[in-house]
């Protein structure tokens, strides 16, 4: 914490050390301390003069340090300063902000009596009045004006922040322009005009689809004019594409009134009808995204994009992320002042869900910057049924902004004026320091987690509160007419205005969708088109120039002039050349290096991130190499020509889930992009199992949205333990369906290399799923030739050459690392009739590949060999998808509740036997 902005009550000695720091350097001091201090030694030096009065009087009333100064006199100025700084970081707890109840007292100590003051000083004027008014005040005018500030239907909670400068501004924000709110007449018709559509549209659902499942907004409607706030706020300050993530509640008000997706869009779903063109299984009406191009009050063009999402809670907010990184990276040369990624919660699922604490932790980080995230809270005050007392342990659900410094408005909803007043102030934190802010709005949900739900079954006492509770319409309508601000006339007229539009959506009054300019980006994956059967039958070409190889080999094995380098590393650049300018083969890295190289020099971009993916997990990739004595890093990617693709390679933060989610969201944006994610372990990404099973498999199908994300899953038994083998292929193959997504186990360095020149030339896009190699990253069987790279495609099944077709009585199927250990003892036993083929990509199944290649054994048993148990692995994917004309037998490991033994000796002996077996 920053000890020059926040003070515990009655700690003199921490202002007597905040006073010598001044008095050696002024600067080094806060602002208004500057102020305080200035003032304080004026009156202690000149106390006659003090204040600008003779006899040290202000407005004819004593100033409390004219005169001599004397230890009491001193001490009450620093309990003022004390009080100021206070109602600074503790006044949110006494702001107005639950609209339907009295807020749980969390002893905020804001009575001056805490700070060691009383009656008799109200009237005393204080140095420490120049903190608010930049002049000496009474004590009075102070707590006056800070209760008006700091305990009104905002509480601000920004004291915390330890960048001066932010917190600096803020406090002018909140002390100038929170204190003089002003809206104009306009403004304020515009308000309530959002309001009305926002209450019209719930009463209009809740009247004709009674029962039906929408998620309202009904209680937290001021939703709709703070997200319309936001999106011209934005605009005026140069934003361009606006990208919301957002779960059920009030999801499908957002749609219509700020995408302003059409009510017969809307009420088609509704009634159960089906698409014009029916491109998959579909999802439920309040999981769907939209996109819509909207022009804002300045005039300016602003694309509109509302993430689809599943239903589990805050799993789109990486996504979203990623998402928006694509496009400022894609279109905008990496100006993030272009695109806001907004991000919409609920209290509980905030708090609750640990997806948000790795997204905010992945903020501020070079790899997954975004320029900053608005996140607004719809604040209803119970997660599902549960009460927030049961739902999180800290004060407030957005506590996790303190994590990385962002400041907090709390703000009541049935105040529509000070919830566009903090949204607009969003927009303006957002914009001018680009760090994430949060807005915290206080309101409630008159209905249950759904329609259909009872609220009165657990919580009758709130709710009775609520029944009886008028809505913000309602509410802001009065206080307009009450101030004067409209007529009641007015106030009439409008509320007829939108009773006659409530019957003219009863009547379902056509729309017309708006007019939609596709961003460039759109615009490629229109290029695109859906995959089908026959495009698995055989890859498209995918080799590469020698040239081009050569132009990236080189690439490689270069480091900058002085560019001190590591003996290692020395030795693995000198290995790397001579394997591609004078063997004419790679192994597995180079090859993968060579493949994103060709990929960048086409103008691709290239992106790879996970934990330690530089260097590899088990450092075989170098890409990024660092100087000995000065740490710089070089990117050796990056340096192959000028023109080419950028190659963006970043060590992630120690996180799965928000990881591989804000990867998944920059493939979903960007077509041209290879965008892969690497698993420390291929078993970790099980703590990813959210984004694998709700967006990677099923987002093609469910949303019509495609990707071609791949995961790099390290995988294969050798002995290192149950966490430590087992990539779980089975999981991916049991999701495998309609072409949705690719798995491989790819065993040859050049179908590496074409499998993932495929992911950008083929003509549509598919995720890609790799159970990629440990061991077998330096075995020395496992290499090929460059000719490979130059021309040919990616093999989704390899033949046996060895075996003699004639002899054969026994053909193994395999995949992955086992075929070299089938391989070897295949050689080493001169077993010219068992014959081994490979199975590179699992699915899509390649069943006419199998099937010409046991054509050449006629008269041969087929087994499926895996070292993976019986109840793991690929066997029972097998069983569903092999339509051979022989029936296939397995051979594997003993079924197993963990994916492998954990002793060596154990592992040596079951794997020996699974060799033995295939031979027999």
């Amino acid at each position: 914490m920053d000890k020059y902005t926040y003070i515990a009550n009655s700690d003199g000695a921490y202002i007597e050390d905040l006073y010598n720091s001044y008095k050696q350097d002024a600067a080094s001091v806060d602002e208004g301390w500057q102020k305080f201090f200035e003032g304080f030694d004026f009156s202690q030096k000149y106390p006659e003069k003090a204040n600008g009065h003779t006899n040290g009087a202000v407005n004819g009333k004593e100033s409390a340090t004219a005169g001599k100064a004397d230890p009491a006199r001193i001490r009450k100025e620093m309990e003022v300063v004390h009080l100021i700084r206070g109602y600074r970081s503790r006044g949110h707890l006494l702001a107005t902000t639950n609209p339907i109840k009295k807020r749980k007292d969390r002893r905020p100590q804001l009575e001056i009596s805490d700070f060691n003051l009383g009656i008799e000083d109200l009237d005393s004027v204080f140095e420490a009045g120049v903190e608010v008014f930049g002049r000496p005040a009474t004590l009075r005018e102070i707590v006056d004006s800070l209760k008006t500030i700091y305990t009104r239907n905002i509480g601000f909670e920004y004291l915390y922040i330890r960048d001066r400068e932010q917190k600096s501004w803020l406090r002018k924000k909140i002390e100038k322009e929170a204190l003089d709110m002003a809206f104009s007449i306009d403004e304020k018709k515009h308000i309530l005009k959002k309001l009305n559509e926002a209450v019209v549209f719930e009463n209009f659902l809740h009247t004709k689809y009674l029962g039906q499942k929408r998620f309202s907004l009904e209680g937290g409607e001021t939703t709709i004019p703070a997200l319309d706030a936001m999106i011209n706020k934005a605009a005026e300050m140069g934003v361009v594409e606006v990208m919301i993530g957002m779960a059920h509640r009030g999801r499908l008000n957002v749609l219509a009134n700020v995408m302003q997706k059409t009510y017969g869009q809307i009420f088609n779903e509704f009634e159960g009808n089906l698409p014009d063109q029916v491109w998959g299984d579909g999802d439920v009406k309040y999981h769907m995204g939209f996109a819509s191009q909207i022009t804002a009050e300045n005039g300016e063009k602003v694309h509109l994009k509302l993430a689809p999402n599943p239903s589990h809670l805050e799993a789109v907010n990486p996504v979203v992320e990623g998402y928006i990184r694509a496009r400022a990276d894609g279109m905008y040369d990496s100006d993030y002042d272009r695109v806001l990624p907004v991000l919409i919660h609920g209290d509980a699922a905030v708090a609750g869900q640990g997806i948000v604490y790795e997204v905010t932790q992945m903020s501020g980080l070079r790899g997954y910057y975004t320029g900053g995230t608005i996140h607004f809270v719809i604040n209803n005050q119970v997660g599902f049924t549960t009460d927030f007392e049961d739902a999180r342990s800290s004060i407030y659900s957005t506590d996790i902004a303190k994590i990385v410094d962002a400041p907090v408005l709390h703000v009541n909803g049935d105040d529509p004026e000070s919830v566009v007043f903090c949204m607009r102030l969003a927009v303006e934190y957002r914009q001018k320091f680009n760090k994430d802010i949060f807005i915290d709005m206080v309101c409630y949900r008159r209905h249950g987690h759904n329609e259909a739900d009872e609220p009165k079954f657990t919580q009758p006492v709130l709710y009775k509160a609520i029944e009886n509770h008028l809505n913000p319409r309602e509410i802001y309508q009065k206080v307009l007419v009450e101030r004067g601000d409209v007529d009641a006339q007015l106030a009439v007229n409008m509320d007829k205005e939108f009773k006659q539009l409530l019957q003219e959506r009863l009547d379902m009054v056509k729309q017309k969708a708006l007019p939609y300019v596709m961003p460039k980006l759109e615009q490629e994956w229109h290029t695109l088109r859906k995959a089908t059967a026959g495009d698995f039958d055989q890859s498209v070409e995918t080799g590469v120039p020698l040239e081009i190889i050569e132009k990236v080999g080189k690439a490689l094995i270069k480091t900058p002039e002085g560019f001190n380098r590591l003996k290692q590393i020395d030795k693995l650049l000198k290995d790397r050349e001579q394997m591609i300018f004078d063997k004419k083969e790679v192994n597995w890295a180079t090859a993968e290096l060579l493949a994103y190289g060709s990929l960048l020099a086409e103008g691709n971009i290239v992106r790879l991130s996970g934990q330690d993916v530089q260097r590899g997990t088990f450092s075989h990739r170098h890409a990024v190499l660092h100087d000995v004595e000065t740490n710089y890093s070089y990117n050796s990617l990056g340096h192959i020509s000028e023109d080419q693709g950028p190659f963006m390679i970043y060590n992630s933060l120690l996180s799965e889930y928000a990881v591989l989610g804000f990867e998944f969201g920059y493939s979903m944006a960007n077509p041209k992009a290879l965008v892969i994610w690497e698993a420390q372990f291929g078993d970790f990404a099980n703590g990813a199992q959210v984004i694998i099973d709700q967006f990677i498999s099923s987002s093609e199908t469910k949303w019509d949205r495609w990707n071609g994300l791949v995961m790099l899953l390290p995988h294969g038994y050798e002995g290192q333990g149950p966490e430590h083998s087992n990539a779980r292929p089975e999981r991916y193959l049991q999701l495998s369906a309609n072409y949705n997504m690719i798995v491989a186990n790819v065993t040859t360095p050049a179908n590496f290399f074409h499998i993932l020149r495929r992911q950008l030339k083929s003509q549509f896009r598919k995720p890609l799923i790799i159970m990629s190699p440990k061991s077998m990253l330096r075995h020395p069987l496992c290499v090929s030739p460059i000719d490979s790279l130059v021309s040919g495609n990616f093999q989704e099944t390899i033949g046996d050459t060895y075996a003699d077709p004639k002899k054969v009585k026994k053909v193994l199927l395999c995949t992955g690392k086992l075929f070299y250990e089938l391989y070897e003892k295949q050689q080493a036993d001169k077993r010219d009739d068992v014959a081994i083929i490979r199975l590179e990509q699992m699915h899509p199944f390649p069943q006419a590949q199998i099937d010409a290649h046991l054509a050449k054994y006629k008269n041969a048993k087929v087994y499926w060999v895996q070292e993976e148990p019986f109840n793991m692995g690929g066997w029972t994917f097998m069983l569903r998808m092999y339509k051979g004309a022989s029936p296939l037998q397995v051979i594997a490991r003993e079924s197993s509740a963990s994916p492998s033994t954990g002793f060596s000796k154990i592992h040596a002996k079951e794997q020996a036997e699974i060799l033995v077996r295939a031979f027999e």
